[in-house]
């Protein structure tokens, strides 16, 4: 990714003159373009409700643009980044104002000289799952159903440590709920995760992640308890293979000690002609059979397979041309087609973006 650096100093004054020396600010940016097309042909042009990035059909585009603004000067380091697209108003709709167009937004402290360890506050990107906002640094131009719904971002404060070798990263995290920026109203409660991530081998990334919160207000909250799984393995050069398994549980009602759950594997496998075009197939399940996040009225619940195909061509290592094509089949027919309720769903969607 090419950065445009500013020495802090020029914008400034008011530092040290060693932090003045050592600080750097990075202004970095991203626009993703999409076209998409929902054969079943949606009346308002809104793919499913459980489809959040890369919503629209049938039109041309803006999933996701954003500028942003990093600082960093090895003791303090902060990042703010404002966005715009699809993406903002499907996933931002429940947040006020202002605070919808805001993609990044933290400030960190070292707490250790001699060790890596850090706190961060604000709004960053979420801890759990593999296949994040940024379409570019993912396998597949769309993600995958469980990363649909969980948090892309999240809101609170954080305790990072990373050990000198380097292989292993602990996360404490205290969080105002799942996928929020502003506090639910009437919800007092906080929420909060935990993340390690060990890489073993320059090859071989495994994660695991959870989340513990309540949803709800307080007089008929009820907690939820997810889990994320997921390894990442560079096989060889050319080829990579990602599994993942997510499962999560959630309270019938208040007090209550029964729970709906869901589960979700995945399994991606990319392969990488050369430096500019690769190939990545995945397969998944999703299934939520009472509602707990994707909710349909039906009697088998949500329980749906997915099968994708996507072929990227990178002419730069700055740009990229995706094609994607994507299937969903159902054991209940919770998908519209015209005035008849299917079982299925299929779709293509292009896209082009570029990073600076």
């Amino acid at each position: 990714m090419k950065r445009f650096i500013i020495t802090a100093a020029t914008l400034f004054t008011g530092l040290s003159a060693n932090a003045q020396d050592d600080a750097k600010i990075k202004v970095t940016g991203y626009i993703e373009m999409y076209y998409g097309y929902d054969f079943n042909k949606p009346e308002n042009n809104t793919r499913p409700g459980f489809i959040y990035s890369h919503n629209r059909s049938n039109e041309v585009n803006l999933n996701l643009g954003f500028i942003k603004g990093s600082y960093d000067n090895g003791t303090v380091r902060a990042n703010l980044a404002l966005m715009a697209g699809t993406y903002t108003n499907a996933n931002l709709a429940a947040e006020p104002g202002v605070l919808k167009n805001i993609f990044e937004a933290n400030a960190g402290l070292k707490l250790s000289k001699s060790g890596n360890l850090w706190v961060d506050a604000g709004i960053f990107a979420s801890h759990i799952g593999f296949e994040g906002a940024i379409s570019k640094d993912c396998w597949l131009l769309t993600r995958n159903i469980a990363s649909e719904n969980t948090p892309y971002y999240e809101s609170g404060a954080k305790i990072t440590f990373i050990t000198e070798d380097g292989k292993l990263t602990a996360t404490a995290l205290y969080l105002n709920g799942w996928q929020r920026i502003q506090r639910q109203d009437g919800n007092s409660k906080p929420a909060g995760g935990l993340q390690l991530v060990w890489k073993p081998t320059d090859n071989i990334t495994l994660n695991y992640s959870n989340y513990l919160g309540s949803e709800g207000a307080d007089s008929i909250r009820v907690n939820r308890f997810y889990h994320n799984f997921y390894g990442i393995f560079q096989l060889t050069n050319a080829f990579g293979l990602t599994v993942g398994f997510d499962y999560g549980t959630q309270q019938k009602a208040k007090a209550d000690s029964e729970k709906n759950e869901v589960l979700s594997p995945v399994m991606i496998a990319r392969y990488a002609f050369n430096s500019k075009l690769a190939l990545a197939g995945r397969i998944e399940y999703y299934e939520d059979k009472n509602g707990m996040i994707i909710s349909t009225g039906t009697p088998n619940g949500f329980k749906t397979t997915g099968y994708s195909l996507n072929i990227d061509y990178a002419p730069v290592p700055n740009a990229i041309v995706r094609l994607e094509g994507k299937v969903y089949d159902s054991k209940d027919r919770i998908f519209d087609r015209g005035l008849n309720n299917v079982n299925y769903n299929t779709a293509l969607t292009a896209s082009i973006a570029v990073s600076f």
